[in-house]
């Protein structure tokens, strides 16, 4: 059991919680999204783990399950609870269940508007979106202990999000030119928003090799460290060696990253739960940043 101001998390029994878990599926899927009753109650619902987000009340207002088939499913929070961190308290419940089974994965299948929400968890798509129950979908996945291969341009996306989003206060960026399909992307950007005005003294860390192509671009980064001008911090690299450097990555204060071979494309490898990895890119990063020069040229922008 889990709590956080205003509600609480709680593993329970099917049978036992089986009116609370139909107050809030029956709501959310059947009434809201005209999913047919037949289809949101299945056989496997009686083998799966359930958790219920419970009220100060004791009023159940969000669900989740984990089935055998390692799948968490049936996420589900009442309407006037969302945005409210409902969800994410169910999700990482479920995450740690699987974790606690020593299970090295689990999926999901992500109904397309919730898709950003799962990635900021650390969830990967995988394959084409699909339709389940009248409703597109994205099938997706998340490693648990081992690293994930990254491929293409929106796994990149989901796992800078995911880096941002489990981010305590700090973030460093090592990019050539602030990679186009990358960090202007608007999850990406989305995510970093959240993370600089989460809570005081926060600091995202920029290292470019080249600053004028962003700044010539009109790079939505830029545009956004204007308008929070506390957070972020820019430099280029000088040193002839670091100008060099073909890779690129980004790094958190939680044990996660995500290393680039090649800077100039997505493919990868990245881990949210990595701290010896994490801590030898902060280090290498720390070196690089102190030898690198400011980008004033970003600040006569108004930074």
């Amino acid at each position: 059991m889990s709590g956080t101001p205003g509600f609480r998390v709680a593993s329970v029994d099917y049978q036992a919680a089986l009116d609370d878990l139909r107050r809030v599926r029956e709501t959310v899927f059947v009434q809201e999204q005209q999913v047919p009753v037949d289809l949101e109650w299945d056989a496997l619902d009686p083998l799966c783990h359930h958790v219920v987000a419970y009220d100060d009340e004791g009023r159940a207002i969000g669900t989740g399950r984990l089935t055998p088939e390692r799948k968490i499913g049936r996420m589900a929070v009442l309407a006037d609870w969302r945005g409210r961190g409902v969800g994410e308290a169910l999700l990482a419940a479920l995450v740690a269940e699987a974790r606690q089974r020593q299970w090295s994965q689990v999926s999901l299948h992500a109904q397309v508007s919730a898709e950003a929400f799962y990635a900021r968890q650390g969830f990967l798509p995988q394959g084409d979106r699909f339709q389940e129950a009248g409703i597109e979908h994205q099938s997706m996945h998340r490693r648990l202990g081992a690293a994930m291969a990254i491929e293409q341009a929106r796994e990149a996306t989901a796992i800078v999000s995911a880096l941002a989003t489990q981010a305590h206060r700090s973030l460093c960026i090592y990019s050539r030119d602030l990679d186009p399909g990358l960090f202007d992307a608007p999850p990406v950007l989305d995510a970093l928003r959240r993370l600089a005005i989460r809570q005081r003294g926060g600091e995202i860390r920029v290292l470019v090799q080249d600053a004028a192509t962003p700044q010539r671009n009109l790079a939505p980064l830029i545009g956004l460290a204007q308008r929070l001008p506390s957070v972020f911090a820019f430099r280029q690299t000088r040193d002839p060696v670091d100008r060099g450097y073909p890779s690129a990555y980004v790094v958190n204060d939680d044990g996660g990253y995500y290393f680039r071979p090649l800077g100039h494309r997505f493919d990868g490898e990245a881990g949210l739960e990595h701290g010896g990895r994490a801590r030898q890119l902060r280090e290498e990063f720390g070196h690089v940043w102190e030898r690198s020069r400011a980008v004033t040229e970003y600040r006569a922008l108004g930074l």
